[in-house]
């Protein structure tokens, strides 16, 4: 048995702005080099063109497009015997938030135009949408999960 306490996960608290856990997570993802006033300016500057392009709450639009990138399957790759296996396994809520920030950003970075805010508007109302990247990335974690679903049983 590990000698190793258990710490307790440390939640980033909600941003000062919009009051919300998930924008706080999404300011620390943006995050380059320390500067977390130019990831905030960023973040207000893409909900900003939002609101302008939909006409709507840009807050409820990035939950909906985070809700729809999330992921609740993976696969990992697994050693048995001499060969790997991909494994799928169940990804847990928070995990699935981090991976769908994570997919929105790395594609909006791939994206074309001339600011990251741009780019980030983009690829958010694409995803709340049902289409982009982003959504186009989870589908294919789904179907990787699901064709190998006869190494299930080696799951850990």
């Amino acid at each position: 048995m590990s000698r190793r306490s258990n710490k307790k996960r440390e939640f980033p608290k909600p941003d000062p702005v919009y009051n919300s856990f998930l924008v706080s997570l999404f300011t620390s993802k943006i995050l380059k080099n320390g500067k977390k006033t130019l990831a905030t300016r960023i973040i207000e500057e893409t909900f900003s063109i939002i609101q302008q392009r939909t006409s709507e709450e840009p807050l409820k639009i990035f939950e909906r497009a985070v809700k729809n990138v999330c992921p609740s399957l993976q696969v990992k790759a697994k050693r048995v015997g001499g060969s790997t296996y991909q494994v799928p396994k169940e990804v847990n809520k928070f995990k699935g938030i981090n991976l769908a920030l994570c997919w929105i950003i790395r594609f909006a970075r791939n994206r074309s135009g001339p600011t990251i805010a741009i780019k980030l508007a983009n690829e958010i109302i694409e995803a709340s949408k049902g289409s982009g990247n982003s959504i186009r990335k989870k589908e294919e974690t789904h179907r990787m999960a699901k064709s190998n679903k006869a190494f299930a049983h080696f799951r850990s």
